[in-house]
């Protein structure tokens, strides 16, 4: 199951994963919230070394501890 997010206006975000190649042939990964769970991309924990905050519009993102 993945990450689940209530942000302070009730509604919920899940945490995904998704790798890209970047033109210098390195593999990045990006974190991202969304309303629906996207199969093969979903993420059961925050990484270490991150944590959940909500935005002034009620956007969760990652942030560096």
């Amino acid at each position: 199951m993945a990450f689940t997010f209530k942000n302070s206006k009730g509604t919920e975000y899940y945490l995904h994963l998704k790798k890209v190649q970047r033109a210098s042939g390195k593999e990045t990964e990006l974190y991202y919230f969304a309303r629906d769970i996207r199969k093969g991309q979903e993420v059961e924990e925050v990484p270490a070394g991150k944590k959940v905050v909500e935005l002034a519009s009620g956007l969760p993102v990652l942030k560096k501890i």
